[in-house]
């Protein structure tokens, strides 16, 4: 019996996702649509699973959580790379550590747009409003000839920044690489971060998160971000400092933020930006689409199978495969 367990299926859409019918007698399945932080919880629901397919960031698989689990012989994230992932302890365990497709597309550059949008025009207050039987309680903001900041023009950030141009902004840029030609390609014109944050009107980020871009913007940056902008973030949480940003939202020191990732997933009941007026929030839903969860889920159940039949694919961490103490499914 090969057990496999599916975390954090919030939405209890990963059953419909793939077709976990091809995968071969023997193998039993189970989805976990909850969401377990403790790491001693992990462990005595885990303990007994083979396989275990995380969703994404949203339960991290530490060096010592591997440790404690020794019948987990194949981890799958969905994405080829998991900053909350330690491949180097699956590397020294055994354990074979896979990916998928990342099945973004198009989807965290939309939602960008979706969040620029509701700000800008005040969709979800006046959502609300209308609802509660009032009519027209804001006056919004037009985006044409205002100026979109991208704070990294890589893939993502590079299809934020064409609309912008197709809603006829004035699209600055900035990252750490970023050249003036590539800023050009993407009819972009490049710019010092600080100059792009006190220009911006909205300033969005699509930066992956690492030890550069950790606290890339703290209280010292959103301090020269002018009071009518807005903040945008699709990436990662901890690459602003959200005390700070809580701090300028609170005081108004700058229009609004639209936020889809936070420092803490699930975001607590308890915390301040679900009650801030000035701010659209979602739960991570950048990569959230039909399209995308098919081609993650499906690459999974694939990883699956060849893994099954001794030829694995889409391995994070090669090098363990020539490791005497490879943990193998028989």
């Amino acid at each position: 019996m090969i057990r496999i367990a599916v975390l954090d299926d919030y939405q209890e859409a990963a059953r419909d996702m793939a077709d976990w019918g091809a995968l071969p007698p023997g193998v039993e399945v189970e989805m976990f649509h909850d969401h377990l932080a403790e790491e001693d919880a992990l462990v005595e629901r885990l303990g007994r699973f083979d396989v275990v397919i995380g969703m994404r960031e949203r339960t991290p698989f530490s060096r010592s959580l591997l440790e404690r689990l020794p019948m987990l012989k194949m981890l799958i994230t969905t994405g080829m790379g998991n900053a909350a992932f330690d491949f180097d302890a699956c590397t020294d365990l055994g354990i074979v550590a896979s990916g998928t497709s990342s099945g973004g597309g198009p989807g965290t550059m939309e939602l960008t747009w979706a969040l620029i949008l509701s700000l800008a025009r005040r969709v979800p207050t006046e959502d609300s409003a209308t609802r509660a039987g009032q009519w027209q309680t804001s006056v919004g903001d037009g985006l044409a000839g205002k100026t979109l900041g991208v704070i990294g023009l890589g893939n993502i950030g590079s299809r934020v920044a064409a609309i912008g141009n197709a809603f006829q902004m004035v699209v600055i840029a900035w990252s750490q690489n970023l050249t003036a030609e590539r800023a050009a390609e993407c009819d972009a014109t490049l710019v010092t971060r600080d100059e792009l944050l006190a220009r911006a009107d909205f300033a969005t980020i699509h930066l992956r998160l690492s030890d550069r871009t950790r606290g890339l913007l703290g209280r010292r940056e959103l301090a020269m971000m002018k009071p009518t902008a807005y903040l945008v973030n699709t990436s990662r949480g901890p690459i602003v400092d959200e005390a700070a940003l809580v701090d300028a939202l609170e005081r108004k020191a700058i229009a609004g933020a639209g936020l889809d990732v936070f420092d803490r997933e699930p975001l607590p009941l308890d915390h301040p930006l679900r009650r801030l007026d000035n701010t659209v929030i979602t739960p991570h839903l950048g990569y959230v689409t039909l399209d995308g969860y098919r081609a993650m889920y499906g690459h999974a159940v694939e990883n699956i199978q060849s893994y099954l039949e001794g030829q694995p694919v889409r391995v994070i961490n090669p090098d363990v495969l020539d490791r005497p103490n490879l943990r193998t499914p028989g």
